[in-house]
This record gives C-alpha cells, sequence and structure tokens, in this order.
C-alpha cells in the first residue's frame, strides 16, 4: 500500500540533495519546479505546435501550450480539492497542501515531449523505423531498444525531456521533484511491455524512473511495470476532460459544428429528471448573453466544472485501491451514468466530426512526409558521418543533441530528440530548405 508521507518528497532528480523541509522559503519546492517549467525553452516551444487543428492565421484554436495551461488550471482544481481532503488525514504532513501545485506542475510537462504536427507526428516517428526507411537499421538494435523506435511515444519523450542530461545540460535535465516527475508517468512500463505506442520511458531513461519509484515506495506491478502515482490519475482527468470539451468549443469557432449541436452535446452531461432547476439557471444565463462565443465559453465553462467535482469525488471513493495500486481505469471511466452517456455523444461526435476533419488530416499527411523526410537525412548522417554530405546535415544538428556515443541506438536517438522537439513552423522550414523547396536570401 502507498503512503503518501513517502508520494510526496521534495529529492530532486540529479541532486545528492536528501528531502528539504518546507519550511523558510520564499517558494516551495514544488512552486520551484512549476516556475522552472515555465520559463523553460521546451514549454515556449509548444506555442507553434499543434494540438489537432492546424495553426490558423485568421481564428486563435488551441495549440499545445494553451492546451497545456487550460490542463494545468483543471489539474490545479483536482489537486486543490483532494489535498483539503488529506489535509485532515495527514495534518502532519506540510507537502499535502502542495498537491495542487504538483498536479498542476506536471499537467504543464504531460506534452513537453510531443513532436510536431499532433497525434500524427508520434505515428510519424513509429512509421518510419517499422514501414520506412529507417528499418535498415533494426539490424543494429537490441529487441527493447528497437522498440522505443517503432512505438515511439510521446509521453515516454516527455519523462526523457524532463530527466535526461544532454549535452552541455545539468544533471538530471531540469531536475526536477521525485514526486512531480512521477506524476506525468501515466504509463509506468518499458517499451517491451507495451502492446501498442503507449509506455512510460524509453531503455536510455528506465533507471531514472526506477529510482523515483523506488524512492517514493511505488510498488511493482503484477502485470507489467509499476503501479502508477496516485497524481497520475489526476493529471490524465485533466488531459481528458480539456481535450474532449476544448475541442469542441474549437469545432465551433472553425464551423465544422453548428451552435445548436455543442448546445446539445454540453447540456447532455445534466440529466433533465433530477438537475432541472440546474438546467433552467443554465438557460437563464444563456438569454443575458447573446454573443454565441460566450454561450459555448459558459457552457463549456459549466461542464468543466462538474467533471472536476465528480472525478475528485471518484478519487476519493477509489482512494484504498489507488494506493494498493490495483485501480485500473481512468476516473473519466468511472463517471456517472449521465456524464459518462454525455462523454461518449462527445467522443463519438469527434472522432466523426472533428478529427476525421479535412484540415486534421491534411495536416497529419504532411507530418508524416516532413518527420519522415528529417529522420532520413539525419539518422542516415548519423549512422555515416564521415561522408561530406553527412558532414553538413550534421552541422544543423544543434550542439545539445549531439552525442559521443558510439552504439547505434544513442546515435538514432539524438536525431529522435532534435526532431522530436522542433515546432511546426522550423520542420517545415527546415523540410523545404533540405529539399531544395527554399533558400535562404532567395524569394
Amino acid at each position: 500500500m502507498m503512503d503518501w508521507n513517502n508520494l510526496l518528497s521534495t529529492k530532486r532528480l540529479g541532486s545528492s540533495n536528501q528531502k528539504l523541509s518546507a519550511a523558510h522559503e520564499d517558494r516551495t519546492q514544488f512552486q520551484r519546479d512549476y516556475d522552472r517549467l515555465i520559463f523553460s525553452s521546451p514549454f515556449r516551444r509548444m506555442q507553434n505546435k499543434t494540438q489537432v487543428f492546424p495553426l490558423p492565421e485568421h481564428i486563435f484554436v488551441h495549440n499545445r501550450l494553451t492546451h497545456s495551461l487550460e490542463v494545468a488550471s483543471v489539474g490545479r482544481s483536482l489537486g486543490t480539492i483532494l489535498s483539503e481532503k488529506l489535509m485532515q488525514q495527514y495534518p502532519e504532513n506540510p507537502f499535502v497542501s502542495e498537491i495542487g501545485t504538483i498536479v498542476s506542475t506536471a499537467c504543464f510537462a504531460h506534452d513537453l515531449g510531443n513532436p510536431p504536427f499532433g497525434h500524427s507526428g508520434e505515428a510519424a516517428i513509429s512509421n518510419f523505423f517499422e514501414k520506412g526507411a529507417g528499418q535498415k537499421y533494426k539490424s543494429e538494435l537490441s529487441e527493447a531498444q528497437w522498440k522505443d523506435f517503432v512505438l515511439f511515444d510521446g509521453n515516454a519523450n516527455a519523462f526523457r525531456t524532463l530527466t535526461h542530461q544532454f549535452n552541455g545540460k545539468r544533471a538530471g535535465g531540469f531536475a526536477l521533484t521525485y514526486s512531480t516527475l512521477a506524476s506525468i508517468v501515466k504509463y509506468p512500463f518499458e517499451s517491451t511491455e507495451a502492446t501498442k505506442p503507449k509506455f512510460g520511458f524509453f531503455q536510455s531513461d528506465k533507471e531514472n524512473y526506477y529510482n523515483i519509484a523506488n524512492e517514493l515506495g511505488i510498488p511493482k506491478n503484477a502485470e507489467r511495470g509499476y503501479a502508477r502515482h496516485p497524481l497520475v490519475y489526476l493529471v490524465e482527468a485533466a488531459d481528458d476532460i480539456c481535450y474532449q470539451i476544448m475541442d469542441l468549443e474549437d469545432a465551433f469557432k472553425l464551423g465544422i459544428l453548428s451552435y445548436n449541436q455543442i448546445k446539445e452535446l454540453f447540456l447532455n452531461f445534466y440529466d433533465p429528471l433530477t438537475e432541472g432547476e440546474k438546467l433552467a439557471g443554465f438557460e437563464k444565463t444563456l438569454q443575458n448573453v447573446t454573443d454565441k462565443n460566450e454561450q459555448v465559453s459558459y457552457l463549456r465553462a459549466i461542464v468543466i466544472g462538474s467533471l472536476i467535482y465528480s472525478c475528485t469525488a471518484i478519487f476519493e471513493a477509489s482512494q484504498e485501491a489507488i494506493l494498493g495500486g490495483v485501480f485500473k481505469e481512468s476516473l473519466i471511466d468511472r463517471l456517472p451514468e449521465q456524464q459518462a452517456a454525455a462523454m461518449k455523444k462527445v467522443q463519438k461526435i469527434s472522432i466523426k466530426e472533428v478529427y476525421g476533419h479535412r484540415s486534421v488530416v491534411e495536416i497529419e499527411i504532411a507530418g508524416y512526409k516532413i518527420i519522415g523526410t528529417l529522420l532520413e537525412e539525419f539518422v542516415e548522417a548519423i549512422m555515416n558521418p564521415k561522408e561530406t554530405y553527412s558532414k553538413k546535415i550534421l552541422s544543423l544538428l544543434p550542439e545539445q543533441y549531439k552525442t559521443t556515443e558510439e552504439t547505434a541506438y544513442f546515435k538514432i536517438q539524438s536525431v529522435v530528440d532534435f526532431v522530436a522537439g522542433m515546432t511546426d513552423v522550423f520542420a517545415l522550414d527546415l523540410y523545404r530548405k533540405i529539399k531544395g523547396i527554399s533558400l535562404p536570401g532567395v524569394v
């Protein structure tokens, strides 16, 4: 059984310091984690990475950065409500009050490892190795190393981005607290135990996770890997709530879904038989607001608020199973009947009309072509570095991604690190220049 007194730790990765106390600080250790992410380059780069819809010129929809900010807001609420409950049980623990900050920080970081061009970017990296030009390197890698690439997952890459000591950087990467790092590992097992592109850490980074799990008292799972840190469930719920609900708002702003469709989908979360008074109040507010965008924002806000309280209630009711490492579902999977049915309707229409929209498919196709080409050029160069052309290509590789390791795995991984860290615009620009489509100084 996991213990909150162990799960909340200020020990930092890469630091020899023991756990730090909560006393006499202008900022707590967990607030330092929060600030460290906010001021980081990988965090800023998310403003130019696709969430779902391509980044438009005239209508501002969500990118990875705005999505992460909203997830962090919801995560803070989830964590704060939980901390208020736990403070009654653990009045002697000074870190319980910081759960809202820990969850919010983990939410900031949850998409940090996602490559450009949305989720198709992950698939494009996997495809390069499994079906593309990268197939020829399989014989130079172990089975586990090969799976890291053919099952490439942004979740595992986020953990690597935060923890790996890139060339010229300090030990421990961002040197975050163990509790913050454990809270982002949604799939606490390695690629060899994965049946699809969902796992928590690469071969190169697994020892870091093992050390964190052991320090926090996270037990091994009977089926595979480790149990989840309990706060992972709150980070996951915040992400699920935001991307399901906020994608609908974007779809409305882009004219993909009508106002009546959106209104019906949002009000479906409330039972007219038992929550008729609430629904009447919502309608009264809508009558006083004439702007359709504002009406949709209002409906979105009340739905998110309702889901926050439902998820915290589910967590509280399931806490024994969660701490025992035997809770197998997400909090969203346990929603009450009315909300669960409404969420399924949202998911169904999102798959049919939002994620399959032409603009989304077009950016996914572009992502495959651009990422595949960049990987082919740079992996070929790093595997054959003495060739004249290879030297020119490798001169474009930033210093932090260069490696002195001689094994194929680490060489290839340095290129994947570089490509996955790109913004959409940078990837497209570099692709065009390498293919000779555009040249510096030539209009």
